[in-house]
């Protein structure tokens, strides 16, 4: 399912990546850069969800050089408008508790134990009923880095 995201997000922005003469360096095309870059980025978003903050921000950067200047805002439009059906779409498999792999869905805190916990997490920040409070604390260190910066 997320290959049809990336494939589409790829097929959309297709017509404005340049073909500049030294693109083709070790073999591959600014095409074949892209269309990674578009996989590599909604895999993350699938397994690494609460790691990746901004996935839309993260794949414009890495997109930018493949786009002529006057391509640039399309290629923002297009990257945002896919990211966010993608991030809907993920967003209702984990609600299903499971991974797009099939894998069960587990919180990501850890019992008193040292194990790792296995009830079913909230598909908002990955953490179960018990664990809410772990979710807290990291939006605080969150809006503390923010505001030191």
């Amino acid at each position: 399912m997320l290959y049809q995201f990336s494939r589409a997000m790829y097929r959309a922005l297709a017509e404005g990546i340049s073909d500049s003469p030294g693109a083709c360096a070790n073999d591959r095309s600014n095409h074949v850069r892209v269309l990674h870059a578009c996989e590599a980025t909604l895999e993350r978003m699938a397994t690494d969800r609460w790691y990746f903050a901004k996935p839309t921000r993260s794949l414009i950067r890495e997109l930018r050089p493949y786009f002529p200047l006057s391509e640039q805002a399309h290629m923002n439009s297009i990257v945002e408008q896919y990211l966010s059906l993608a991030d809907e779409a993920i967003e209702e498999q984990f609600e299903s508790g499971y991974d797009f792999a099939g894998n069960r869905l587990c919180c990501r805190a850890m019992t008193r134990k040292g194990t790792p916990c296995q009830r079913l997490p909230h598909p908002r920040n990955g953490y179960c009923p018990s664990h809410q409070h772990l979710a807290d604390a990291d939006e605080l260190d969150h809006t503390r880095v923010a505001v030191a910066a």
